[in-house]
């Protein structure tokens, strides 16, 4: 098993520094941080951008994989995402994960005055992004003018990404996905899947969700004649109603459970102070020590 951490883009960068440093001290595999322009409950609050606080996070730390959770087409452009990705990927030396899923339907989805879209329009814009960030990140052939593609949703007309990407033959895909279009793009795109579960679950009810969506993966994958076992899977442990690190016995009960379904990565939230994902850092710290005493 292997353990993630989610830090959100809300705090000033010499607060931010520490935790980013303090996951990779405390032997967290991957950071993440929500890729948003603002979110739910916390829209009210201090939230920065995603690319430069990731950018910062990979200067100032050596080993941990860094990664968005996650990017969406609601505001980002696949030459310019593409661009910034990349460049991000060459700082982190290779070390970058990009968690990317079709949008929700809340701020982003509207700040720029984008029109309301159907389920059917979201998920086609969707696989019509990731395919054209799969083209970009790979780079161009040198000598052949740039990339080239045109879509319902956006178009690139000759985008250069000169150079070699830092991981071969891209960046990681670790696709968000529930339905049966969005888990056909991860057999076919991602090195990972995540799932926060069936939204709205909590409980008993949110596990056997879980449960049902990787057994769907596995016919997914199967069906498209990929092993199911070559796909990481990424479990979102705070989705369902508890909060993960409220104590550590609630970490260590929720991390068994994800391990007894196959899955192969967790993430959790960094306690907060009050509100959503409220809790103590010597909880973290206690659960850290414990995976890393298991990990030896």
């Amino acid at each position: 098993m292997r353990f993630g951490i989610v830090i959100l883009p809300q705090d000033a960068w010499p607060e931010a520094r520490r935790k980013w440093q303090g996951a990779e001290a405390l032997g967290f595999d991957h950071a993440w941080t929500y890729d948003h322009l603002s979110w739910r409950s916390l829209a009210d609050q201090p939230w920065h951008a995603t690319v430069p606080t990731l950018t910062a996070a990979a200067v100032v730390t050596s080993r941990i994989r860094l990664g968005t959770f996650v990017s969406s087409p609601n505001f980002r452009h696949p030459v310019t995402f593409a661009k910034e990705i990349a460049t991000l990927d060459d700082i982190a030396g290779g070390r970058f994960l990009l968690g990317i899923g079709s949008g929700g339907t809340g701020f982003d989805a509207g700040v720029l005055g984008q029109p309301e879209l159907t389920p059917r329009q979201r998920h086609e814009r969707f696989a019509e992004f990731v395919t054209g960030l799969d083209l970009l990140l790979r780079h161009e052939e040198p000598g052949r003018g740039g990339l080239s593609f045109s879509g319902d949703w956006a178009t690139a007309v000759g985008a250069r990404m000169v150079g070699t990407p830092a991981q071969s033959p891209r960046v990681p895909f670790v696709i968000a996905a529930n339905g049966p279009k969005g888990l056909r793009l991860v057999t076919t795109f991602g090195s990972g899947w995540v799932t926060t579960g069936a939204d709205g679950a909590v409980g008993e009810d949110w596990w056997a969700s879980v449960a049902t969506l990787s057994a769907r993966l596995d016919d997914t994958a199967l069906a498209a004649g990929r092993d199911p076992a070559g796909i990481d899977r990424y479990l979102s442990l705070d989705s369902g109603g508890a909060y993960s690190l409220s104590s550590a016995g609630a970490f260590e009960d929720a991390v068994g459970r994800a391990g007894e379904l196959g899955f192969t990565d967790v993430i959790s939230h960094w306690p907060r102070p009050d509100g959503i994902y409220a809790g103590s850092e010597a909880v973290l710290e206690r659960v850290a020590a414990s995976f890393a005493r298991h990990a030896s």
